[in-house]
């Protein structure tokens, strides 16, 4: 996250970045190395961070900001009345998201923050799933005017995009499949990608879909996995109400009704533990995908 608006910020001498005192975690400490004058730390007070990012934004600046994501939810109303119902030019980062966040436990582990974003009009809200995305996503979110949601995870994982585009408001289609679709985001990419993996070796043929953007939805892709497979699973890290199953089921049922299953937290809190053992106690891996999967197909 860091490089990247280091890079942005040598092209644009408008952008700026707003901390909550949690500028070391999210990476953005070398911007205000480098640049003193376009970093702005306003210590433990989220409200006022988006106010401030708000004033800047009325001024012309392209602001980033952002801090842990449940932090972010003590501003939902600065968020939805200054930044949202006025369309500003602020790109909110929600930083160690999901249950994957592992040891610092359910009081941090946000699993409501997408179902709060893009019920938010004129939100995007935008789920990479590694780095390089990331970097890339961040780019357009730069030069595209208007609110952005951006959704980080904190366990490490590698990066799954090397050479292929990526854009806001497209999915990108990473293994073909014309039994299954599975639709994921964020971290849940991965798992989706390695549950493919074994289910190929069942004999049975799965789509990964990583929708990195949530809103607006990809319904072209959603919708052309539907016809191709008619069956889908939906990945997130996330309660299981308001996230990335949610988007989808709402869309098919308009369009394409579809026999579908999720895979998110089922509406529970998380606990501390390593990433992989929470994940797995909540039931968000590769081997829920899988077995739902081969449930499906029976």
């Amino acid at each position: 996250m860091g490089s990247v608006l280091l890079e942005l910020g040598d092209t644009n001498p408008n952008l700026v970045v707003v901390g909550a005192d949690t500028t070391e975690s999210l990476s953005l400490s070398p911007f205000g190395k480098k640049f003193p004058d376009r970093l702005f730390n306003v210590g433990i007070a989220e409200q006022n961070m988006i106010g401030v990012s708000a004033g800047l934004a009325l001024y012309g600046k392209t602001v980033f900001c952002g801090t842990y994501a449940v932090f972010l939810e003590r501003a939902i109303d600065q968020i939805r009345n200054t930044i949202g119902y006025c369309k500003l030019n602020v790109k909110i980062i929600g930083a160690h998201t999901g249950v994957s966040v592992g040891p610092d436990g359910g009081s941090h582990q946000a699993i409501e923050d997408i179902a709060i974003m893009r019920s938010i009009p004129n939100m995007k809200v935008v789920v990479p799933s590694d780095s390089y995305s990331t970097r890339a996503l961040v780019r357009e979110m730069a030069s595209t005017d208007g609110p952005f949601y951006l959704r980080l995870i904190r366990a490490s994982v590698p990066d799954l995009y090397l050479d292929k585009k990526i854009s806001v408001g497209k999915a990108n289609v990473l293994t073909e499949g014309s039994d299954i679709a599975i639709i994921a985001c964020g971290i849940m990419v991965h798992e989706a990608l390695k549950a493919a993996d074994r289910l190929r070796k069942e004999g049975i043929s799965a789509r990964v879909i990583d929708c990195h953007t949530i809103k607006p939805l990809d319904a072209e892709t959603i919708i052309k996995a539907a016809n191709d497979t008619n069956r889908i699973i939906t990945a997130e890290d996330h309660n299981m109400f308001g996230g990335l199953g949610s988007a989808v089921a709402e869309l098919l049922s308009q369009k394409r009704p579809t026999r579908m299953e999720m895979i998110a937290v089922k509406d529970v809190f998380g606990e501390s533990g390593k990433d992989t053992e929470v994940m797995a106690k909540y039931g968000i891996t590769e081997k829920e995908i899988f077995d739902k999967a081969k449930e499906m197909m029976k």
